[in-house]
């Protein structure tokens, strides 16, 4: 499928975007992220947005690994590649091995522990029913404060959000990392 928004070009997008997607580019051995320069292309709910997603994920409460968890589960549920890709390599970063990365993908509670467990009853009950039930809130506190349980809802629905915006704009994979074709749009 065809890009529904094109990824911006510096002057579309403005510096911020720009720099912040060639970074993320360079970090993922990749071209500058395709994402980054299709929502910088409305700036203003960019720069929100990244404000408030810095703060869930790298600046979050939850250690690397439990949000990569949740992240990898929100994007095969909701079937979103693009963010699967990128967080299958940030997940093996955190910690989550290949094995972890194929268990997310089922149902199965085998192999995970008893709080990775936790975590993953309550975000797959907040994606079906947009809400936690008591017997899984309680097993989720034995695990998590109060911010961390708070932080779980806003990753889970963030996630959630972003990956209906990447499919519904058909954001494209990166391009490969020596792709001059896109530099070119500078």
């Amino acid at each position: 499928m065809k890009a529904r928004i094109a990824p911006g070009t510096f002057r579309q997008v403005g510096p911020v975007a720009w720099v912040i997607a060639v970074v993320g580019g360079r970090q993922a051995r990749s071209g500058p992220l395709t994402l980054f320069l299709t929502l910088g292309r409305n700036r203003p709910l960019f720069r929100g947005w990244l404000q408030f997603a810095r703060k869930l994920m790298p600046g979050g409460k939850l250690p690397r690994q439990d949000t990569e968890l949740v992240i990898l589960r929100v994007a095969h549920a909701r079937r979103c590649g693009y963010e699967q890709r990128h967080h299958i390599r940030l997940g093996k970063r955190a910690g989550l091995t290949d094995d972890d990365i194929a268990r997310i993908e089922t149902d199965s509670a085998d192999g995970w522990t008893p709080r990775q467990r936790a975590i993953l009853a309550a975000v797959d009950q907040l994606l079906a029913d947009h809400d936690i039930d008591d017997p899984t809130w309680a097993l989720l506190r034995t695990h998590l404060d109060e911010e961390a349980c708070i932080e779980l809802c806003f990753l889970v629905g963030h996630y959630e959000m972003l990956a209906t915006t990447i499919t519904a704009l058909r954001v494209q994979p990166d391009p490969p990392k020596r792709d001059r074709q896109f530099m070119a749009g500078r």
